[in-house]
């Protein structure tokens, strides 16, 4: 029996919903965050990679798949690819009128999706949290969410693998009277921030909650606050890493610098 993926999950909720926005804003969140391995006609060489283009009706696609199995499946031969993540693919396709051909002929998730999804997927990926400075008096227990909020922190931050220890979602009070909420980061790595803040965003953005704000604050275990948070707040841990190696970043592999199109 095939297994199935996180995409297949999401592709699958999102087709049998048509009408369900949420459904597919939440497909595309596991499609940004999920490694694919893109089919190349060459081995890639430092930085530069050279897709396999297919001209079918639609236009032209490339070719990726979100486990090697299902690559080896479809090609049926040995070939040449790079794994890179879903958000890097789309930030590379950006502007090229290339689509992608997902998971093609091998799962149940296999599908064309045409340049101006990967174009919304690309600026959608670019929206950002904003710095502001609140003075908070106050942690209470969270409400006043919606379930599907707390699903995609849940699935988003399942993706900050060794980030930070621990997060927890709290209701917030201002020293001027203001409610608000606030995912609170335990014992990040340093220079960490910007993406966990950037992750928080993008839950709240795929959600499809229409309207709504969440600050994220960061905090030393041995902070007051710290204490806090652990006593009224919705608690997530982060996954941490087996084992800690230096490695080469491969290309496609660091979502700061995407590889070169051939």
């Amino acid at each position: 029996m095939t297994e199935i993926s996180a995409l297949d999950a999401a592709h699958a909720a999102a087709e049998a919903a048509p009408q369900d926005d949420a459904a597919r804003l939440r497909f595309f969140e596991r499609l940004a965050d999920s490694e694919l391995f893109l089919m190349l006609t060459e081995e890639a060489k430092n930085e530069n990679i050279s897709p396999e283009l297919f001209d079918v009706a639609d236009g032209r696609f490339v070719l990726a798949f979100d486990r090697e199995d299902r690559l080896a499946r479809f090609a049926d031969r040995p070939v040449p690819y790079v794994a890179l993540s879903g958000r890097v693919l789309s930030s590379m396709l950006s502007g090229q009128g290339i689509g992608l051909g997902l998971n093609l002929e091998v799962a149940p998730s296999s599908m064309l999706i045409p340049p101006e999804a990967l174009g919304w997927l690309m600026e959608t990926l670019q929206h950002g949290p904003e710095e502001v400075q609140q003075h908070l008096s106050e942690f209470l227990a969270p409400s006043g969410l919606p379930d599907e909020l707390l699903t995609a922190l849940d699935a988003k931050l399942a993706t900050a693998i060794g980030l930070a220890q621990a997060a927890y979602l709290v209701s917030t009070k201002t020293a001027e009277g203001g409610f608000g909420h606030l995912l609170g980061f335990v014992d990040a790595v340093e220079g960490a921030e910007a993406a966990l803040a950037k992750a928080a965003s993008e839950a709240l953005t795929f959600s499809g909650v229409e309207a709504g704000a969440m600050d994220v604050g960061f905090f030393k275990s041995s902070d007051t606050a710290a204490a806090s948070l652990a006593r009224v707040g919705l608690r997530y841990d982060l996954p941490q890493p087996e084992a800690r190696v230096n490695a080469h970043i491969a290309p496609g592999r660091d979502p700061d610098k995407p590889p070169l199109l051939k």
